[in-house]
């Protein structure tokens, strides 16, 4: 695979070199699209599931071509996770806050079985803490949604 090619999508798009916190601005970046794609599963799975798979299949290499483990640079994962976090999600104000925040807390503190996949190499270390962050996101938000009523 192309180094370049590699880096262009998992920094997805070159949004992985914002001068701060690139993370965050990808996790933005997933949530937005979200909102574009609310009410559209025929889209918006097709959508989560590619990202999902790209990510997968060129972290691994850009690891390899920025020269080291898990760049801070490397954000196809949080796109994938937020998207993961927000699926089947009624999208509100309040939904889209909490959702932001849950992930990226999730996200930060890798809370287990989390913690264990950041330790894995390549692209399997880099997507899967950050897709596991995106289902503790989503499976708590669907509590407080279906079962508190909040949103």
């Amino acid at each position: 695979m192309n180094p370049e090619f590699a880096k262009c999508i998992s920094t997805f798009f070159y949004v992985g070199y914002a001068p701060l916190v690139p993370g965050s601005l990808a996790s933005l970046v997933g949530l937005i699209m979200a909102w574009f794609m609310r009410g559209l599963l025929a889209v918006y799975i097709p959508v989560a599931v590619l990202v999902t798979i790209l990510g997968f299949w060129v972290c691994g290499e850009a690891e390899k071509a920025f020269g080291k483990k898990d760049p801070g640079c490397v954000v196809i994962d949080e796109v994938s996770g937020m998207l993961i976090s927000m699926f089947m999600i009624p999208l509100t104000m309040s939904t889209m806050i909490t959702g932001f925040f849950l992930f990226r807390a999730f996200d930060m503190f890798k809370v287990p079985p989390a913690d264990r996949f950041e330790k894995l190499h390549g692209s399997r270390g880099i997507m899967l803490d950050d897709i596991m962050a995106g289902v503790y996101t989503n499976l708590v938000l669907q509590v407080a949604i279906r079962v508190a009523g909040v949103y």
